[in-house]
């Protein structure tokens, strides 16, 4: 697929005609999102201090999503705009001099290594609906097994391509679509697809491109087998990369005054075209793993995709109370892969918390949340949840590695008044490990959204 602005401009012309038919005025809706972002990242044992981090912005999050119009198939169009302004950029992006703090976590950087004013970006849907099916061209913000986008900062990750859904058959889902690029949560430029291990091609100099594709390739569904149980599978594809196949199991059970909700998830990922050979490793198409060592100790590290996934995930809700437990077991020799262009990502995977993923080659995590709601005692919109997550086995060229995170989230929302809806969240996060940075890291994150149509 070749998509270019001039099929958007087709499609949106074809709108224009029929805009006042139908649905496609009197069904749209639109908001703006206000959201004030602070985060601040105190990893230790580094040197100068150089790795901490504490930026503070002010984000204005617009969409508009309108109806459709008339007729057998009905046509409409989605917009997204997106803003942040910087409050505090975070540092003089000199660890050798002035404000030592590293910028860059929520906002792009200038050329002189600082953090930028402001940045925007924005994005046009065009969208067809017959019967059941929806076809859409444009921005995308697909959240599935095998691609999710990210929101974990102060402005959102747009992707660009095109998808289509449908709900043709009762209690079946399907969905396929191709992704091009992305525009990263803090940047705002298009950029092609990757994984974490990419690099440049061997010998290249340092400002030589990084090594990425614009085909990514997905399709499944979601299969309701009852209304308490659903069946998933999921196809994903980046070109030059990796082949990935994912199989999950939803269920509900009524147990005593409580639920158990149950959540069983596999992934299969393997290489494809370049990362399968050497010569295209040395082109830059690798992952990131470790693939053992040779007779004389060195670290092999061929860089090809082969991974296995397997989580279990249960959670058992009761009144106000609700506790989780779940573990995670990777084989293979390379790292879990997903889309991932080292700005911000987000992969489907049961251990992707607020600083770590652990989804290294090897690794098994055990993990455990509690969650209260303090609702039935007096104080209606405020919730907590602690999470603490222990990964080990992670293969290294110097033996088993181990890391931990524990995490502690407060949610307050009003309920009532002229500012009813205004949220308040306050995120803290502690990792350590022999594999990873000492980090502590704070969010404080007000948000609140105005309904315009």
């Amino acid at each position: 697929m070749n998509k270019s602005p001039l099929v958007l401009a087709v499609a949106l012309a074809a709108l224009g005609q029929q805009a006042v038919a139908g649905g496609f005025i009197e069904d749209s809706k639109s908001t703006l999102t206000l959201r004030n972002y602070y985060y601040n990242l105190n990893s230790k044992n580094t040197a100068n201090n150089d790795s901490e981090a504490s930026e503070w912005g002010q984000g204005f999050l617009f969409n508009y999503a309108s109806g459709f119009t008339e007729g057998t198939v009905g046509a409409g169009v989605d917009v997204v705009g997106l803003l942040g302004v910087k409050l505090d950029g975070g540092g003089d992006g000199d660890a050798n001099v002035g404000d030592r703090r590293k910028p860059g976590q929520l906002f792009p950087l200038d050329s002189d290594g600082k953090a930028v004013d402001d940045y925007s970006k924005a994005g046009v849907t065009a969208k067809l609906r017959l019967s059941k099916t929806e076809a859409r061209l444009g921005t995308l913000q697909p959240k599935l097994p095998v691609v999710t986008f990210n929101d974990g900062r102060l402005l959102p990750q747009l992707f660009e391509g095109g998808q289509i859904t449908s709900t043709e058959i009762d209690n079946l889902t399907l969905i396929g679509g191709q992704l091009e690029h992305t525009k990263t949560r803090s940047s705002t430029d298009d950029i092609g697809l990757r994984i974490a291990g990419a690099n440049r091609p061997t010998g290249s100099p340092a400002t030589a491109a990084i090594a990425d594709s614009n085909k990514f390739y997905y399709a499944g569904g979601d299969y309701k087998l009852t209304k308490d149980l659903t069946a998933q599978y999921y196809y994903g594809n980046l070109e030059d990369f990796y082949k990935q196949h994912f199989v999950g199991l939803l269920h509900n059970w009524a147990i005593g005054p409580g639920v158990l909700k149950s959540d069983l998830r596999y992934f299969d990922s393997n290489s494809d075209g370049k990362n399968s050979s050497v010569a295209g490793r040395a082109e830059g198409y690798r992952s990131s793993g470790f693939y053992g060592v040779t007779g004389a100790g060195a670290p092999i590290t061929t860089g090809e995709v082969d991974n296995q996934a397997w989580s279990a995930f249960f959670t058992y809700t009761l009144g106000s109370h609700a506790l989780s437990a779940g573990y995670q077991a990777l084989s293979g020799d390379s790292a879990f892969p997903f889309l991932n262009q080292g700005d911000g990502s987000t992969a489907y995977l049961i251990t992707d918390r607020q600083i770590g993923k652990f989804q290294n080659a090897g690794e098994r995590t055990w993990l455990t949340e509690y969650s209260y709601d303090f609702a039935k005692v007096g104080a209606p919109g405020l919730k907590a949840i602690i999470t603490y997550l222990s990964g080990d086995n992670i293969d290294s060229a110097t033996g088993d590695k181990q890391e931990w995170e524990r995490d502690f989230r407060l949610d307050y929302t009003l309920q009532d008044g002229p500012l009813k809806g205004l949220g308040f969240s306050w995120r803290n996060a502690t990792q350590r490990g022999n594999f990873v940075a000492d980090s502590d890291e704070n969010r404080v994150i007000l948000s609140y959204t105005l309904t315009l149509l």
